[in-house]
């Protein structure tokens, strides 16, 4: 699969999906969509469609916002230094889509790496376990785990 941004893409974003990823947003901590999801599947640019994150890497960290232990593959997500707010921080974006995801902090599980993704969920698109294949998302199954 090929994945980019498009004019069509950016259209369909609602007010707050447009907000998060074009002009760099957060969404309200535990407002998002995605926060409490624990279905199997995997997390996808809201924008290009690019795979991010899998639901096997996500944990509850009590941030407020869907965090991530790491990206299902480190080609789609970038990582830049952001010194807004008055802090330094690490933004973390889509690779193709060029989306603001939210950002990456080192005190995730130990055990797991050590990282944080906290990303907001205006940014992403859940596709589910059962729809993976379908959607075009098969070669990611084997990093998620099985429905119980």
């Amino acid at each position: 699969m090929t994945y980019s941004k498009s004019d069509e893409a950016i259209a369909r974003l609602s007010p707050e999906e447009y907000r998060v990823t074009q002009q760099s947003g957060t969404e309200r901590p535990g407002t998002g969509k995605l926060l409490g999801n624990k279905e199997p599947g995997i997390y996808v640019d809201i924008v290009s469609g690019e795979p991010l994150f899998a639901s096997a890497d996500k944990y509850e960290s009590g941030c407020g916002w869907p965090s991530f232990t790491k990206p299902i593959e480190t080609a789609h997500v970038q990582e830049l230094n952001d010194d807004s707010l008055g802090m330094r921080r690490t933004e973390v974006r889509s690779t193709h889509g060029d989306s603001h995801l939210g950002h990456v902090f080192p005190d995730g599980p130990v055990d797991r790496g050590g990282l944080r993704y906290c990303i907001n969920s205006a940014s992403l698109r859940f596709v589910h376990r059962d729809d993976m294949e379908a959607e075009g998302y098969g070669d990611y199954l084997n990093q998620v785990e099985e429905v119980q």
